[in-house]
């Protein structure tokens, strides 16, 4: 898994990948996102590559951006991000000090933070749901234009579902090839139980139409 915004940024993907970022901002124009959740169907999906590209486009240029690794069960964001992630998240429920100075990591050449995960939870869902978590929210949000939050995916657990609830907006991976229909109508269904704003969806695993590259 590659973040190509920062490896290839003026790859055809890293573009649409800013494409996607724009995208975003003119749907919500008359609503604007503090907070942005990202989740998937299903495992198969790739979505902690999408968050951490997204992330980086995001926050290209002034605008402070807060990538927060909410993924409980299987964080990639350190890994992806080649970050140590002995403290994270989690260290927010249990410690004053890193509630108020929780530890982010700055992102080279971006104006980009990451919070990664930290110890894993035994019952993540408990976290997530907590009136604690919504304090974390408020709390990140006053550090940052926008926070986006990597989240399990939303068939197989129901961590996105609690934590949907307590975010601005919603973005589904949806795999090509990949994700069933069956689990991308089930992840529609979660997310309009708890009320969740859908601000679309992205699509990865598509095949590129080389006669649309211009370099």
């Amino acid at each position: 898994m590659t973040i190509i915004t920062l490896t290839q940024p003026r790859s055809v993907a890293a573009e649409a990948y800013r494409t996607l970022r724009t995208n975003i901002e003119f749907s919500t124009v008359d609503a604007l996102l503090h907070t942005l959740l990202v989740t998937s169907a299903a495992s198969v999906d790739g979505k902690s590559e999408v968050v951490a590209n997204l992330a980086v486009a995001m926050a290209d240029g002034e605008r402070p951006v807060i990538l927060v690794d909410a993924d409980l069960r299987r964080p990639m964001q350190h890994t992806l991000f080649s970050l140590p992630n002995e403290v994270g998240l989690t260290n927010l429920f249990r410690d004053d000090a890193a509630f108020h100075a929780p530890p982010l990591y700055a992102i080279p050449n971006t104006s980009l933070k990451v919070l990664t995960s930290g110890a894993l939870p035994p019952i993540p869902s408990q976290l997530l749901s907590s009136k604690k978590m919504e304090q974390v929210i408020a709390h990140l949000c006053t550090l940052a234009d926008l926070v986006i939050f990597d989240a399990p995916p939303l068939v197989t657990v129901n961590d996105a579902s609690l934590l949907a609830s307590k975010i601005d907006g919603v973005l589904l991976v949806v795999k090509a090839n990949g994700t069933k229909r069956d689990h991308v109508k089930a992840a529609k269904e979660r997310l309009a139980k708890v009320n969740a704003r859908l601000v679309g969806a992205v699509l990865t695993n598509a095949q590129v139409d080389k006669a649309l590259q211009y370099n």
